[in-house]
């Protein structure tokens, strides 16, 4: 049971019902965690402004969800793992390569320093170096997709803390952590 109320989005207030109506919208009902952060009415516009934005980034919803497996893995995050392996296989990424995605690998190598940089990031809480950066560069991501990436880590780490803080149950299909495995 979470930690805090799940905000019903029939009974919630005008500061958050036209928000949670824009992610009904997206998603055909409401997510749980979303339910949680509504208890906040700038916390959810600042989370639900953040998919937005990065949605529309350069990277791409591929990469952005192979990014977030990778960081909920490492922060024992089932509800995230949960929801972006599901998300990830619905726009395109296999079953197989959300799981290496999860373990911080791919085969195509961009991918894979993507996910290298991500996994550094989180483990390392930011600690990364000039070669780092250099790796990125050399297959082919520029400042704005470097950027991106820290974005896309920092997104998944918020959502990570709270579905783990909060005991936000999941509502999606089950996924199992790979490290423990």
């Amino acid at each position: 049971m979470a930690h805090v109320n799940l905000v019903d989005p029939a009974s919630s207030s005008a500061a958050v019902k036209p928000t949670l109506d824009r992610i009904k919208g997206a998603f055909g009902v409401v997510p749980n965690m979303f339910k949680a952060v509504a208890n906040s009415p700038a916390a959810l516009a600042s989370m639900w402004g953040s998919f937005g934005a990065l949605g529309q980034g350069k990277l791409g919803t591929k990469l952005g969800e192979q990014i977030a497996v990778a960081v909920a893995d490492r922060n024992d995050c089932h509800y995230c793992l949960a929801a972006h392996t599901l998300l990830g296989q619905k726009a395109g990424v296999s079953g197989a390569e959300m799981a290496e995605a999860q373990r911080g690998r791919s085969s195509d190598p961009k991918t894979a320093a993507a996910l290298a940089f991500a996994v550094k990031l989180v483990e390392n809480r930011a600690g990364v170096d000039a070669a780092d950066v250099a790796a990125l560069r050399e297959v082919g991501f520029d400042d704005e997709a470097i950027v991106e990436i820290l974005a896309h880590v920092a997104l998944n780490l918020y959502t990570n803390y709270v579905n783990v803080a909060l005991d936000v149950p999941v509502d999606f299909p089950g996924v199992k952590l790979s490290r423990g495995a």
